[in-house]
């Protein structure tokens, strides 16, 4: 690693913030802070910056939100961010202090009793236990020094880790550091992508144990090589040009896989591979995208260029060569690639000689919004370096991931963000179900494949074994949507009409459904003003006994080496997601059941947390959602029966404006569901209004499912009248079956 540079102790200022950061420090929105200054004498009065932008002393703020029940709020990670942003040597402190996220973890001894500590004693401890780590090779630990002024922020590092969230605290750090980085067109991956392209790697050699080492030249903060760790990868290897993304990924890999041995360098690796002599069993990558100055001109005769020189505006293929250069002869690489890498032009002879050696054995398309960048559906290609008496490859595979991750089958817009069972995974904001389907698609058609190429039966709009011949053409096009049949070559016309017939009256059903639904007796007028009523909140009606309010809560440290209580396990978990797209719980064995949750009964009022645009806010729970449990996102309301009626409660419980009256936060608005009034009215009353709420709500679905079917039957008329499948129908209705004569 490189040596990171010492500061002297920070003076001793007063940290000031703004009101966003006190926003963020309370968990309120801006506004609720501006309301505050001028609506309370004894807010903070400013301390600096300017009168458009004021700052406040960070002290004084911090009493006053302590003296209004603000106190604790924050999360340690928040705190720690907090933190970061006022600190004199934020960035540089960042970088020194992740090898003590590590340290603490296998030293957490050192600490039993750390608010007793000086701000001395917890510096020097805190550089005793780093300069105590084995250091690895490649990376130093000893050049690491702290001092007193560092103390609040190891201080603030020791709370994450208490409170369960030390890769969060890794993370925090690493990206303190890299926020002037210039790191334009490197890209996160995932963790469930990163799962997805280890188990491609070992799926490729299924008789023979995990590839042992595995290496990834462009290894940012290591998800890929965890993953490699995870599926049984003992030594690994990686390289990233900027420091402290390389620092990052040790780090994790300490924490996440003490078992395997870590190699980390920095530096260029197409200009400076500092791994030029190493042969993996293995490579996972994902490149910085869109790079011209990936050192073209001066690797013009580079030796890792064995099928072609890569163009200046083509660094991806330059990464693929690269990838092939550094495994053993018969070994893989799989690399996350942009799409215009499957049909530039600039490259197409390079992809020729790629097929022709046989070295290009799958390209897997992914529906966009699976990792950054978002816009578009980035393509995973398979890689095998060839072996010198190994039978000629006949063909490539080609998967349409995004016909993969849809609702049992049918497509859909955003097939990991909408499709049913959705499950929330994380920070990325993908979904665990739909990430199962597409997952176990993508590997089962390529294990299918790889262990017998030339017996692959192909799947029309899915998968198809693309002949070596059809790819080498002028365009050399290897985009998997334009190599596979999207129809049958041989499909039974009876089976078409059938599933055509079935859409058909579905969708019939559905529209007389939703026209039932959308006939009511008239809404009357409530007179010439606008109903007025008094209302309470719920943490009123709570205090009161009416109802009670329940979440699933995050798991402590000690829980997350625990299961669950026996009472939770096996049951199908109902996250916010699927609340707000109208979708069940499912039970899904990769679902992290909360340790703190309840159980749905029917009759319970379902809120979800997070505010959406669109969407079911709040709903009641049916027989189906009896007996799952709630998963983060969502609050189980359960209103006592005698007083209140749960169809009333949930539908003023979603009112636009009792929303907006209840959220807080920033760049997502989470609803604090204590905020939120209703009226006091007579039972009777209340089951009249919510037999119109539960009315609505009918409505609201059958419109969903009628939208739904109106999509999918013309696509399979279209599908079934071009591929010659289907006959248009007759004019007068006679001669319904049968060829048509060709025209002369």
């Amino acid at each position: 690693m490189t040596k990171q540079p010492e500061h002297p102790a920070a003076p001793e200022v007063s940290a000031q913030v703004t009101a966003a950061e006190i926003s963020r420090l309370a968990g309120v929105t801006r506004a609720t802070v501006s309301n505050w200054r001028r609506r309370h004498a004894d807010f903070p009065s400013p301390a600096g910056g300017t009168d458009s932008s004021p700052l406040y002393d960070l002290a004084a703020v911090r009493t006053w939100l302590a003296g209004r029940g603000y106190k604790g709020k924050v999360s340690p990670l928040e705190e720690l961010r907090t933190l970061l942003r006022l600190s004199a040597h934020g960035r540089s402190a960042a970088a020194r202090l992740l090898p003590f996220v590590l340290a603490q973890r296998r030293r957490p001894d050192l600490f039993e009793a750390v608010d007793a500590l000086s701000d001395d004693d917890v510096a020097v401890r805190a550089q005793v236990s780093v300069h105590k780590l084995p250091a690895p090779p490649g990376a130093r630990f000893d050049d690491v020094a702290y001092t007193a002024s560092d103390a609040s922020l190891l201080r603030a590092v020791l709370s994450c880790i208490d409170a369960g969230q030390t890769q969060g605290a890794v993370d925090a750090l690493a990206e303190r550091e890299l926020e002037d980085e210039a790191a334009s067109g490197a890209y996160v991956t995932p963790g469930p992508l990163a799962d997805l392209m280890a188990r491609l790697l070992g799926a490729a050699t299924p008789r023979s144990p995990y590839p042992g080492r595995v290496f990834d030249p462009a290894c940012g903060s290591g998800a890929l090589l965890l993953a490699a760790a995870r599926q049984g990868a003992q030594h690994l290897y990686g390289q990233d040009l900027v420091p402290v993304q390389a620092r990052r990924s040790l780090i994790h890999l300490g924490l996440e896989a003490p078992d395997s041995s870590a190699d980390i360098r920095v530096e260029d690796s197409l200009r400076a591979d500092a791994f030029a002599d190493l042969t993996a069993e293995g490579v996972l990558c994902n490149p910085p995208y869109g790079d011209r100055d990936w050192g073209h001109d001066e690797l013009a005769y580079d030796p890792r260029w064995a099928y072609g020189v890569p163009p200046r505006g083509d660094s991806e293929l330059a990464w693929v060569q690269h990838a092939l250069a550094h495994i053993t002869p018969g070994a893989f690489a799989v690399v996350l690639l942009p799409p215009a890498a499957a049909t530039r032009s600039l490259s197409r002879r390079i992809r020729a000689e790629l097929i022709r050696a046989g070295a290009l054995r799958a390209v897997i398309s992914l529906p966009g919004g699976v990792a950054p960048p978002l816009h578009i559906g980035l393509h995973v290609w398979i890689l095998q370096r060839p072996e010198l008496a190994a039978p000629e490859h006949q063909s490539v595979l080609c998967v349409e991931g995004s016909a993969l991750a849809s609702s049992e089958g049918k497509p859909v817009a955003h097939p990991l963000r909408t499709s049913a069972g959705a499950r929330t995974v994380g920070r990325d904001g993908l979904v665990a179900a739909a990430w199962g389907t597409l997952s176990e698609g993508v590997l089962r058609y390529w294990t299918s494949y790889v262990t017998d190429p030339s017996g692959f039966e192909d799947v029309p709009g899915q998968a198809r074994a693309v002949p070596v011949v059809d790819l080498l053409d002028d365009l050399v096009d290897v985009t998997p949507a334009r190599n596979i049949r999207t129809t049958a070559a041989a499909a039974d016309p009876v089976a078409v009409a059938e599933q055509a017939g079935r859409l058909r009256r579905e969708l019939a059903q559905a529209a007389d459904a939703l026209a039932a639904s959308a006939r009511q007796e008239d809404w009357l007028a409530a007179g010439a003003q606008a109903r007025q009523w008094r209302t309470a909140t719920l943490a009123d009606l709570t205090r009161g006994g009416a109802l009670t309010i329940h979440r699933a809560g995050p798991p402590s440290s000690r829980e997350r080496d625990t299961p669950p209580p026996a009472e939770f396990v096996n049951r199908p978990v109902l996250s916010g997601r699927d609340l707000a797209t109208g979708q069940r719980a499912v039970a899904d064995p990769e679902t992290l059941v909360p340790h703190t949750t309840a159980i749905v009964a029917e009759g319970d009022v379902l809120l979800a947390e997070i505010r959406t645009d669109s969407g079911t806010k709040a709903r009641v729970a049916d027989e189906q959602d009896n007996g799952a449990v709630i998963g983060r996102g969502v609050r189980l309301i359960r209103p006592d029966p005698k007083r209140l009626d749960a169809w009333f409660l949930a539908g003023f419980l979603s009112a636009e404006d009792n929303l907006n009256s209840a959220s807080v936060g920033t760049s997502s608005l989470h609803i604090d569901p204590s905020r939120l009034r209703v009226p006091l009215l007579p039972l009777e009353e209340q089951r009249r209004y919510g037999e119109a709420f539960r009315h609505l709500h009918t409505l609201q679905q059958a419109a969903r499912r009628a939208t739904e079917l109106a999509v999918l039957m013309p696509k399979a008329l279209t599908d079934g009248l071009t591929s010659g499948t289907l006959l248009p129908p007759s004019p007068n209705g006679s001669d319904r079956t049968g060829p048509t004569q060709p025209a002369s």
